[in-house]
């Protein structure tokens, strides 16, 4: 099925690096995995994040005027045209102007993966995109659940609770190495995020506070990151000058080098949706410490592939990390079970398998472009 594929807060081209745009072209591979052919409708940027409603109304009039810019585009070589719309990440800062126009007027079924929807923004600086998101959704033949957080806001809108379809976060496991067996010396952590200002720099803080309570262990760490806030997070952890090193953002075979040669993964993830950082330290067999928000509970077990403790608690992550720095037997059945977990539920063959028993359960759009999800899409589907 050739797939018009969008994703409104950062196109999976974008030159800058994130969690976003790794997910959003991991979206996309999964697709092909699947048989199907994605193409990039738009790189059109509909992200607002300052409650400018006078930019948000300039966003809507563009992206209205792009997608009937596309949709002239498909009438005038309709072999061409998609057959399904799917929308990668949707919230109210970032609404989706272009999918439920074109996908409507095609006659095509509309997809969602990621959609996040917060009733407390109605009526405030980012209204017009939550009554969006909300819109979007509600036409929504299936709305691709990656964080169990979205749940219970996202449903009371669909027609059909049976359209809330649940995914786990995903990778290609294959792109990462077993990490490397370690001795009895310095135990090395690894810090993996972007630094933006807000919750990063929060999360990046906090790690600074709790190490500061670990300096009688002998541990190094190694911090994997660029961004805007550079400045305030080496301010954050310049306490600690000697045990830390630093790398800019890497990608690749560049960073599961880095992985593989760690001993545990540290993030106090505050208001993290997931923590894709999250999975690719897994993935390589190093064990995790993180903060328990967001979906942080869906990719980390707690006790068998790392230890959760509650977000924002200093002392309890500094804790939890003295429990696995002094305990070398207990971080080393984390490691063994930590890859094997990944290759299982996380790896981006099975997200394939489910993304594609999802498509194929959409039944053919009627005149009006609404698709219905199949009520008997067995597992694929999670009840209310």
């Amino acid at each position: 099925m050739r797939i018009a594929f969008y994703a409104p807060l950062k196109p999976p081209d974008h030159p800058v690096p994130s969690g976003d745009r790794r997910m959003a072209r991991l979206f996309v591979a999964a697709l092909r995995l699947a048989g199907h052919t994605p193409v990039l409708a738009s790189r059109f940027r509909a992200f607002e994040g300052s409650g400018d409603q006078q930019r948000q109304t300039r966003l809507a009039a563009t992206g209205q005027a792009l997608a009937e810019r596309l949709l002239q585009r498909w009438r005038t070589a309709p072999g061409s045209a998609p057959e399904l719309w799917f929308t990668y990440h949707l919230h109210h800062k970032a609404p989706d102007w272009l999918g439920p126009h074109v996908a409507a007027a095609l006659g095509i079924g509309y997809v969602v993966a990621e959609a996040s929807f917060a009733p407390k923004q109605a009526g405030g600086p980012w209204d017009r995109g939550h009554r969006a998101v909300a819109a979007a959704i509600g036409r929504a033949a299936a709305v691709i659940g990656l964080n169990p957080a979205d749940r219970d806001c996202v449903l009371p809108l669909l027609a059909d609770p049976l359209r809330w379809v649940a995914i786990k976060p995903f990778l290609d496991a294959r792109g990462y190495l077993p990490r490397a067996p370690t001795g009895t010396g310095s135990v090395r952590l690894i810090t993996v995020a972007m630094m933006r200002h807000g919750d990063k720099l929060a999360s990046y803080r906090l790690l600074g506070a709790a190490l500061q309570q670990l300096t009688d262990l002998d541990w190094s760490l190694r911090v994997i990151g660029d961004g805007a806030a550079r400045a305030e997070v080496v301010r954050a952890l310049a306490p600690l000058d000697g045990r830390v090193s630093w790398a800019r953002t890497l990608g690749g075979a560049a960073l599961a080098g880095e992985l593989a040669s760690a001993d545990l993964c540290v993030w106090p993830a505050i208001n993290e949706a997931f923590g894709m950082a999250l999975l690719e330290a897994q993935a390589s067999g190093v064990p995790v410490v993180a903060g328990l928000s967001g979906g942080v509970g869906g990719v980390v077990a707690d006790g068998e592939t790392g230890l959760l403790v509650p977000p924002g608690d200093a002392t309890a992550f500094a804790a939890a990390l003295r429990r696995l720095i002094l305990d070398r037997m207990l971080r080393a059945r984390l490691a063994a079970a930590a890859r094997p977990r990944v290759l299982a539920e996380h790896d981006i063959a099975t997200a394939a398998r489910r993304l594609g028993a999802v498509i194929d359960a959409l039944r053919p759009a009627d005149r009006a472009g609404s698709i219905r999800f199949a009520a008997r899409a067995g597992p694929m589907a999670e009840r209310a």
